[in-house]
């Protein structure tokens, strides 16, 4: 079986709207028209998979269940337009965790690309012909050291990031999805 693209996406300020630690579902919010950019992906039957790093989860400022809940409310909300997520690699590890959780550098932690290279590995995909699409320089670094290009959105916190790190910037997830498609053959 050969390999396929993908497209990984940053959670917070790409996904979903920027909201510091995001652990109540009613603070869920996506971003404009992502509903509708996740759909067309899953429409072409590229998978769609979540990146992040939730430092919150692993300082105790909040739990395993509010992450759940969180990603369900997205769940929901890409429901209505027909849209889902593929798979979610979530990070909780941080220099700053507490007990089992703390790591100074632990290989899944953006900007490193374990979680990348293990969602690669379990949905068949090919790296180099794949996009990390996220709001901070991390997000980037974190899809080059996988091997896939790089997509900067100016959602969350993209506006402070130095565009020439990404091969393409973008307003937000839509656009960026938009402009990646208009590429794929």
């Amino acid at each position: 079986m050969s390999k396929r693209p993908a497209i990984f996406i940053d959670r917070d300020g790409t996904l979903n709207e920027e909201v510091d630690h995001l652990h109540r579902p009613e603070e869920a919010v996506l971003t404009r028209a992502a509903g509708q950019a996740i759909a067309t992906l899953n429409a072409r039957e590229i998978p769609v998979l979540i990146i992040t790093n939730q430092a919150g989860i692993g300082k105790g400022k909040f739990g395993w269940k509010d992450y759940e809940a969180v990603m369900h409310r997205l769940g929901e909300l890409l429901s209505v337009h027909r849209a889902h997520i593929d798979g979610a690699y979530v990070c909780p590890f941080h220099p700053e965790a507490q007990a089992d959780y703390r790591h100074e550098d632990h290989p899944e932690r953006k900007p490193n690309p374990g979680m990348i290279l293990r969602a690669a590995e379990e949905h068949g995909v090919d790296l180099s012909r794949s996009w990390m699409i996220g709001d901070k320089h991390i997000d980037l670094e974190a899809g080059r050291n996988a091997g896939c290009r790089v997509a900067l959105v100016r959602t969350g916190h993209g506006s402070k990031v130095n565009p020439a790190l990404a091969d393409l910037v973008a307003d937000d997830l839509a656009e960026a999805i938009d402009r990646i498609l208009a590429t794929w053959p």
